[in-house]
């Protein structure tokens, strides 16, 4: 089976303006969410970054910049993620449909882990 990151997106302050209530509520479809993905053995981890802007390393011939992150350009940051496993494409996207964030108008892109052997 292959693994599968759930990169959720989405624009931070519209968080900050939900009531604490609403937030519970939220983080409630969160965690049943990721229960149920764990029930259905297809759950590997999950987290949630940090609400900080964190750092961008840029490459180039002889030099390194570093800047604050993430883009001054959008409003969608990426805001943690979930590594899963399924068949394919087609059923990774089943399995994460009635995933909450979606619910919360962000977006979920899905990328094929390429796992790297260890030793």
């Amino acid at each position: 089976m292959a693994q599968f990151m759930l990169c959720l997106y989405d624009d931070p302050t519209k968080w900050q303006d939900m009531s604490p209530e609403d937030m519970q509520k939220a983080i409630q479809k969160y965690v049943a969410w990721a229960n149920k993905a764990r029930a259905g053995g297809y759950f590997k981890s999950s987290e949630k970054l940090a609400d900080d802007k964190g750092k961008v390393l840029r490459g180039g011939p002889g030099k390194t910049r570093v800047v604050d992150g993430p883009y001054s350009e959008t409003k969608e940051v990426l805001g943690g993620f979930y590594v899963i496993e399924a068949d394919d494409y087609e059923q990774a996207v089943q399995r994460i449909l009635d995933h909450p964030h979606l619910e919360y108008g962000g977006t979920v892109e899905i990328r094929t882990v390429q796992v790297i052997p260890r030793g």
